[in-house]
């Protein structure tokens, strides 16, 4: 470690936003004084979502669903990700 990196009271989150853009902390670490670290319970962070739908519509959802044995509700994330792709 080069030197000591002092952290401010910040008043608000955009001062201290300001204050970590404007740090440069090659300053203030040598390489070796990072460690390698796993996060193997990490995962991505979801919101549940409500979508009106044709009842038809989910009924086929649900059966191309159980023909590729998967949940529907991962096929569904996965066709709307790639209408979100191709958009």
């Amino acid at each position: 470690m080069k030197k000591q990196l002092k952290l401010p009271k910040f008043k608000n989150e955009d001062e201290e936003r300001d204050f970590w853009d404007k740090v440069d902390f090659t300053d203030y670490f040598e390489p070796t004084d990072f460690k390698r670290v796993t996060f193997p319970n990490l995962k991505p962070t979801s919101q549940p979502v409500s979508i009106r739908m044709p009842k038809y519509m989910l009924a086929r959802l649900k059966e191309k669903a159980n023909f590729l044995n998967v949940p529907y509700q991962t096929l569904m994330k996965q066709y709307i990700e790639k209408g979100v792709a191709t958009a």
